[in-house]
């Protein structure tokens, strides 16, 4: 998972407001830059003054620099020391031709320096900035207060957030995602739309399981590739009681899955299981899923394909793996509490223990628990989590989604499976919200506080219609 992220940064400048301010200001926003380990382009100080931008000349000197770095810049960071350029900010943008994700900073003034020699004026000249944004069509971010210092502890939480929006719009920039299989015929909930997808700049590749089982079938048992996969899947989850016949069809079908993946350059995965997998197989695929999520290659049961985007978007938002759960029970009278759960395919690093492999209890007594081995189970572990659902609204010709933040509860429950007890805020609004728009059972969650940047990615910078549960 890529999680360095690079903003472009335009040091606004005017004039007649007291330039000096360009010089400590650019210093005190690239100092905390480098705090937070992200990297910047900016104009060297040689370029311009201080290497701020004010004139149609400097706005075109960025804009150069910007191009040439367009492979690397993720966003764009504004930071106004005093009133600044509104024509040189916005211009220096449209000439990048940048697409990426804006944040407006503005600097405090000091009331005990408020002579023509100090006086910043940013409080104004933000507003003047950001009107002139809106008239060229260039969406933008803007931080929790108005004016604030660089190294304040809300500035610092702006840029986080705006960090996660960036890499969300990243993500999801020419995304990848296979589809293995045919959606279950009893799962009418996961229907999506490619074309929606496609208009986003998601592609959504194809393959049957008759294909990838053939591959399956040639792949020997003492393959070099079959052999490390099958190490890989033992250290990966206790397996002890598991039969060594069903660990080396996992086996295969991971490097077959792998090779696929690799000839179709897919990013995320949504696979088909019930009940053709375990039919005709002989095993569930979950084992296989888990590996690829706890690596970042986030992977979706049921061919949920807007499920594996959801997951996929969080992932790469947040360096850690997500998990495609059901919003599955109550959990006693708390109208603030449920129970998440899954057969399950969760990725290893969200349990509290190292996991273990065990057969599918669900449907053992349909095909048989020997064909039904492959699942990972155990607790998912206490901590604050963000949930993200994205869903394509045939109806209304656009993609949906709903965002928030909870917490993964300590509460005592025996059950089987992936599971864990969620703890949210109002959590019978939002399911009020889930059914009364349509929206699936199955939900991505992920171990961070990212919703609030997840939202702004969402909405703002991709266009969707985005709900944040607040």
């Amino acid at each position: 998972m890529k999680t360095q992220v690079t903003l472009g940064v335009i040091v606004g400048n005017r004039g007649f407001f007291p330039d000096h301010l360009c010089d400590s200001g650019r210093k005190a926003i690239l100092s905390t830059l480098e705090k937070l380990g992200i990297k910047a382009v900016i104009l060297p100080t040689t370029a311009t003054k201080f290497g701020s931008v004010e004139s149609m000349s400097d706005a075109q000197k960025c804009a150069e620099l910007f191009k040439r770095n367009a492979d690397k810049i993720d966003g764009i960071l504004v930071t106004l020391p005093n009133f600044g350029d509104e024509r040189g900010v916005a211009n220096a943008i449209r000439w990048s031709g940048l697409r990426v994700p804006v944040l407006v900073h503005a600097f405090n003034d000091d009331p005990k320096r408020m002579t023509i020699n100090d006086r910043r004026d940013s409080f104004c000249g933000k507003m003047s900035v950001c009107n002139n944004l809106r008239q060229y069509g260039i969406p933008f971010t803007l931080t929790r207060l108005h004016t604030d210092e660089p190294d304040s502890k809300t500035f610092i939480q702006d840029l986080q957030d705006f960090v996660v929006t960036c890499r969300v719009v990243r993500a999801l920039k020419n995304l990848r995602v296979g589809a293995i299989g045919a959606r279950p015929a009893a799962f009418n909930t996961v229907r999506y739309s490619e074309k929606l997808l496609e208009e986003a700049g998601i592609s959504v590749e194809t393959i049957d399981l008759y294909e990838l089982f053939g591959w399956v079938n040639k792949l020997k048992d003492n393959d070099r590739r079959v052999q490390a996969k099958l190490k890989e899947i033992q250290d990966y989850a206790a397996t002890r009681d598991v039969p060594a016949p069903a660990l080396l069809k996992m086996a295969k079908f991971g490097v077959a899955l792998a090779d696929w993946m690799k000839s179709t350059n897919v990013n995320a995965t949504a696979i088909q299981c019930w009940t053709a997998m375990e039919e005709f197989f002989g095993v569930v695929p979950c084992t296989v899923m888990s590996m690829m999520s706890n690596m970042g290659l986030s992977s979706a049961c049921e061919v949920d394909v807007t499920g594996a985007v959801a997951m996929y978007a969080m992932a790469q938002a947040s360096g850690k793996p997500s998990a495609l759960v059901d919003w599955n029970n109550n959990y006693g009278t708390d109208p603030d509490k449920g129970v998440i759960f899954h057969c399950s395919n969760l990725p290893k690093d969200l349990f509290e223990a190292k996991p273990t492999m065990d057969y599918q209890a669900i449907i053992a007594g349909t095909v048989g628990q020997q064909n039904t081995y492959g699942t990972v189970v155990g607790r998912v572990k206490a901590t604050s989590f963000t949930y993200l659902r994205i869903s394509t609204d045939d109806r209304w010709g656009c993609i949906r989604a709903y965002v928030g933040e909870g917490e993964i509860t300590k509460d005592p429950l025996q059950t089987f499976g992936g599971f864990g007890v969620v703890k949210i805020p109002n959590f019978q609004k939002l399911l009020r919200y889930i059914c009364e728009n349509g929206f699936e059972h199955h939900v991505a969650i992920n171990p961070s506080c990212i919703a609030a940047g997840v939202a702004e990615a969402l909405g703002k910078y991709i266009g969707w219609d985005v709900y944040l549960h607040e």
